[in-house]
């Protein structure tokens, strides 16, 4: 007898396994719901801003088709919300009055915008509903507010210093609106970068015509517009930013509430053992941005200094495509067969990313340390360890800034801004955990004037969400893709923040641009 898997929640990282569950369902191993709050089916939530500023379609950020899931067999229901799980009787209870049975649970219910403390918004915490004229940019209708104040050429006031915020802050300054980033902190990206790393990076964003309000705490809104929307962010030093659109990018915590209420053991998200299980129970899991793997065993070295969620999409499609492939197997009965399947392997650490017309970012690791902070260098540096060696160049005039933290050769943390081909190399060396050449200049050399841009390099991995090689990309370009959506349809790389656009769009121009005589 077939089993029946409910997955809660239908995002990115839920459309990625409902993808890897389908062949047991045509099979006829699994029966499969899928249950979403949202009416549209699962969009590529990370490209919201693009599609709030006009330079994509709704269409475009699809990645499932409710009606060709549903001709599989999946039984989806969207516009619906879970209103309790009964652990007992294995079953979801739905906001429309139905209940659905489970054999296999899977929590895939992401993640939810942090709301700051302001007086004038004091939204429900479980379910914030925002004032007019602000909005946390989440889903489409959130892109449509932001896409009206951006062909109204309106002010916009982004709350917020993180990547997700600034790239909406670059994105609405480049197609006309007025744009401010309002930021506690020295600099834009707060403890993910160095402080010189940060200056250079908020010097670029003001170079690209975005206003930056640094150490600045807020404190409340005002809504003195016409229609009684935003007007001001009123600052704890008594000063205003007046707008038109407040944009909250304060980040994410994960949803949890539904797990909490069935007794599941919850820390940051949802405590999940190696194999995504929930703990102590054998027939729920959790990925994506609502799971934190941390297992049962105090003993466990691998969870003992491990984050909470990333907050990034590629980690959960691993998840969601590990898992995909063992409740495969349950439900084929092959249950000791699952039980052999390699646990999911550790994410590394998260290299944060700021690809936007104009400005090239990359962070990563520890990247805090000064070159001549003794104290720093040398701690851990214990029992043959050897200490931290930092190799630093700057160029603030032209907006250009590179630091490598070294141990033992190899890459513990980076900074680079201004210099996209020494990123992609320095990105490429510290996911590979590979050791710098002694001459660390040789890599600054990549953006110099002597090299000419290129496309990019085949043998690496290009599209970093997806983990989609260059090899894999020009072989769909051979094969007759032509467009990058082409590209993203056949191999799935790009579907993920978007970064990779240009290089796939590289190898395609490549491949076609006519051989030289």
């Amino acid at each position: 007898m077939s089993e029946q898997i409910v997955i809660v929640g239908f995002g990115p990282v839920a459309a990625r396994l409902v993808d890897e569950l389908l062949p047991a369902v045509r099979g006829g191993h699994a029966r499969l719901t899928v249950v979403g709050e949202e009416s549209e089916a699962a969009y590529n939530r990370v490209l919201v801003a693009d599609l709030g500023v006009g330079r994509t379609t709704a269409g475009a950020l699809a990645l499932a088709d409710a009606a060709d899931l549903a001709a599989e067999g999946v039984d989806v229901r969207l516009g619906v919300r879970v209103k309790r799980v009964d652990r007992a009787r294995q079953q979801v209870l739905l906001s429309d009055g139905t209940a659905v049975h489970y054999d296999r649970l899977v929590f895939a219910t992401g993640s939810r915008p942090v709301i700051p403390n302001l007086t004038g918004i004091n939204p429900d915490p479980a379910s914030p509903v925002l004032p007019a004229g602000v909005t946390a940019l989440r889903d489409l209708r959130d892109a449509d507010v932001l896409r009206q104040a951006v062909d109204g050429g309106k002010r916009v006031v982004v709350l917020g210093g993180g990547v997700l915020g600034l790239e909406t802050a670059l994105a609405a300054a480049e197609e006309g609106a007025t744009v401010t980033v309002v930021h506690n902190g020295p600099h834009p990206l707060g403890r993910s970068i160095d402080r010189g790393g940060g200056a250079v990076l908020a010097a670029g964003l003001r170079r690209c015509g975005v206003r930056v309000a640094g150490n600045a705490r807020s404190t409340g809104v005002e809504h003195n517009a016409p229609d009684g929307g935003f007007s001001a962010l009123l600052l704890d030093d008594g000063s205003a930013i007046d707008g038109d659109l407040l944009v909250i990018s304060c980040g994410v915590r994960p949803r949890t509430e539904l797990a909490e209420g069935c007794g599941l053991s919850t820390g940051t998200g949802i405590l999940v053992d190696h194999r995504l299980r929930a703990h102590h129970e054998p027939h729920i899991f959790a990925i994506g941005d609502c799971a934190e793997v941390r297992c049962p065993d105090p003993g466990c070295a691998e969870c003992r200094n491990a984050m909470g969620p990333s907050g990034l999409v590629g980690p959960g499609w691993r998840q969601a495509e590990w898992l995909g492939g063992y409740l495969t197997l349950l439900a084929e009965g092959a249950a000791a067969e699952a039980d052999l399947l390699p646990a999911l392997p550790p994410e590394q650490p998260a290299v944060v990313v700021l690809k936007a017309r104009g400005l090239n970012m990359a962070v990563a690791g520890n990247n805090g340390a000064d070159p001549w902070d003794e104290e720093a260098l040398t701690a851990g540096a214990v029992n043959g360890r050897p200490r931290l060696q930092i190799a630093q160049w700057a160029d603030p005039e032209h907006g250009r800034y590179v630091k490598m933290t070294t141990r033992g050769g190899v890459l513990e943390g980076l900074v680079s801004v201004g210099m996209p081909r020494t990123a992609a190399e320095l990105v490429g060396l510290f996911e590979r955990g590979a050791e710098l050449p002694a001459d660390r200049s040789l890599l600054l050399r990549l953006d110099g004037p002597d090299l000419v841009p290129g496309a990019a390099d085949p043998a690496g991995t290009v599209c970093r969400c997806a983990g989609v090689s260059g090899a894999a990309i020009q072989g769909a370009v051979e094969g007759g893709c032509s467009t990058v959506a082409d590209v993203s349809k056949a191999t799935r790389a790009g579907t993920g923040c978007g970064g990779c656009h240009e290089d796939i769009k590289g190898l395609i121009e490549k491949h076609f641009s006519p051989a030289l005589p």
